[in-house]
């Protein structure tokens, strides 16, 4: 329960530095279909998938708010499902350096 509780914690923390970071209007929905296509892609050429899928991934230690390849401020932590980094895929793809 407390690793839910955390794993929520990090999500609306991430959620908050994108309310900074990005721009209020969602992106058009073929535009985050290939935006996830390239970053799926990019998590399978760097044999990420399979740990990915297992939530195995601390995706702050891929963000950076200005040189990416994530372009967010995340805490130490940031173990986010893949179903949570699909949908960001779809509605900020400018955040992530593949979908730029």
């Amino acid at each position: 329960m407390k690793k839910m509780m955390y794993a929520g914690g990090v999500v609306a923390a991430f959620a908050a530095s994108l309310a900074v970071a990005a721009p209020a209007s969602a992106a058009p929905a073929n535009e985050g279909a290939a935006c996830t296509q390239a970053g799926l892609g990019t998590l399978k050429s760097l044999g990420l998938l399979r740990a990915a899928a297992q939530q195995k991934i601390d995706y702050s230690t891929l963000a950076d708010p200005t040189a990416g390849p994530i372009f967010a401020d995340l805490p130490a932590g940031s173990y986010l499902s893949l179903g949570q980094v699909v949908k960001l895929h779809h509605t900020n793809p400018e955040l992530f350096a593949w979908c730029r």
